[in-house]
Order: C-alpha cells, then structure tokens, then sequence
C-alpha cells in the first residue's frame, strides 16, 4: 500500500516548521490513540499513519531526502533513474572513467572490498540515531512505568518512563538505533513522549491540582471526605465555612517531591430544598457585606443601590 504524503497527514505546509509538525502531530497523536479509541481499529490505524509520517518529518535527514525526491513517504529509497552508456561517454562515445590500475583485469574500476584499504577510517562511522514517537497517560508518566513500543518493522523495544516526565520529553536508547558502517558504534532511539491528559489530575510543575466538589453543608459545617491521589483515595478534613476556590494541600502526594492541591468547590443541591430556602428567607447574616464587593472597587465601578 503506498503511503499517503505525511506532509497532508499531519495537515502541514511543507514549509513547516519543526515546531510546527510536532505541535501537529501531539494534537492528532492525542485524539486518534488507541487509549483515547479503545476497539476502534480505524482510529489505530490513523494513529500509525501519524506516527509513520512524524517519525519521516521528525529526521531532519530524512525530511530532507524526501523534499528531494530521494526516498519515499515510508522512508524507502526510489529507485534511480536509468541512464544509457553513452550519456557517460565522451564526443567520441568513448567512457569518461579513466583507469586507476591495480590487481584487477584491465586495470580498471575497483573492488567495493577495497574501500575500507582505499580509504580508511572514512567508512567507519557511527549508525544514525532512529526517531520514535510513544504516548503514555498521565498516571504513567506521574508514577514512571515500562512501556513496549513496536517499531515500524514490527520489532519491539521496551521504554521505561521515568517519574515525573513531561509532555514532550525525548528519552534517548543507547544502542537502539541504526548500526554503524565499517564497525563503527551503532546509533541512540531518540523517543519522544506525549502524555495524554487526564480527567481528574492536572499538572502544575511537580504539585497536582485536583478539584473536588463539596455540598452546601460540608462547606459551612465542615466534613471528612475522601479524596482521589495519585496512589488512591486519602481522607481529608474540610474546614467549617469553607468557600469554593480554597486550597487543601496534601505533602508528598504530587509527582516525586510535589504535593497535591485539593480545590474546592461549594456545589448547590440539584433539587429543590424547602427547608433551606424558608431558612434563608428569614436569615440575616451578621456580615453584611456583599461578596462582590472587591469585584466592584477592582472594576472600579459603584455597587448598584
């Protein structure tokens, strides 16, 4: 099957730039992941083809290469264009080559075995770096993990997440890339990770922000609830008259050294509540106050009478 251009898959000029393909490619990585479409096999196989794409345009080499026509989108070498003898030769129709002498017959040409005595170290190099693309979730990355990533030719290379990585970091392989020529040491897999976001978790820095409803009366009288973490539910005290916006901490609860912020947030009954509406018809508060008070003097506009 011939693979569509990966420029028109990830939606991109091919002026892009670098920046720009990886910003493109996050966003649909995000939306098409089997974990995001779990039984969607046509969801996976748009992923591939992103991943396939990013991983050609990700290379600086091979992004090159392909803007010249010189492999394919699957990253394939084209076949050269054939050429007749007698564009080599000279007005005479007579070969161009000149002969270098040596052991072979007619003394001309040369042996692809005598490459390495010809010319030494300069065919003995160090294999390329092969670029990957992996997609953990949020509680992976949180927590660290070992992920299997299966490569294009169907091998598999297992990763392991470090805790606490952040969307985008690229972890480096030793070894796991291309072999080197004539000997010389084989390339690095450079992985670059996107983190899927979560429902619940939010990341600030290493702290994770999670927001938590409360009734009307847990916030006036105060209450134990419990409350999700990153390593399972903890009970949390809730201070009497409590409003929404206020911040619990949690230590040691974030990612690595980072605590947990529980914001609250005063959600009224969903039904009618009688008795709390004829209490509140005759209740006057002792602060008198209106709570938008500040809004009013920070807009710097007066309070309607």
């Amino acid at each position: 099957m011939v693979m569509r251009d990966p420029y028109e898959i990830l939606g991109v000029e091919r002026s892009a730039t670098d920046a720009a393909i990886t910003s493109a490619y996050r966003k649909l990585a995000k939306k098409h992941h089997p974990d995001v479409n779990p039984g969607n096999k046509d969801a996976e196989n748009t992923f591939k083809e992103i991943a396939s794409a990013y991983e050609l345009l990700s290379d600086k080499d091979k992004r090159a290469r392909f803007d010249r026509g010189e492999i394919d989108a699957s990253g394939q070498e084209k076949a050269p264009e054939r050429n007749f003898y007698r564009g080599y030769g000279d007005d005479m129709g007579r070969s161009k080559y000149r002969s270098y002498g040596g052991p072979h017959p007619g003394g001309g040409g040369f042996d692809p075995d005598d490459l390495e005595s010809i010319f030494g170290a300069r065919f003995r190099g160090r294999g390329s770096d092969m670029r990957y693309t992996l997609t953990v979730d949020f509680i992976a990355a949180a927590k660290g993990a070992v992920k299997r990533l299966t490569l294009p030719d169907g091998k598999t290379l297992d990763v392991t997440i470090p805790a606490g990585l952040r969307d985008g970091q690229v972890l480096r392989l030793k070894g796991k890339g291309q072999p080197g020529m004539g000997g010389g040491p084989t390339g690095d897999a450079l992985i670059e990770v996107s983190v899927l976001p979560h429902p619940v978790f939010k990341r600030d820095g290493d702290d994770v922000i999670v927001e938590v409803p409360i009734t009307l009366k847990e916030a006036v009288l105060g209450a134990k609830i419990d409350v999700p973490t990153l390593s399972g539910n903890v009970t949390l005290t809730v201070p009497p008259n409590s409003n929404s916006g206020r911040r619990l901490r949690l230590r040691g609860r974030g990612i690595k050294e980072g605590h947990q912020q529980i914001e609250l947030k005063v959600v009224l009954p969903s039904t009618p509540e009688p008795e709390l509406a004829a209490f509140l018809e005759t209740w006057t508060p002792q602060d008198d106050n209106s709570p938008r008070d500040d809004l009013y003097r920070e807009a710097k506009i007066e309070a309607a009478s």
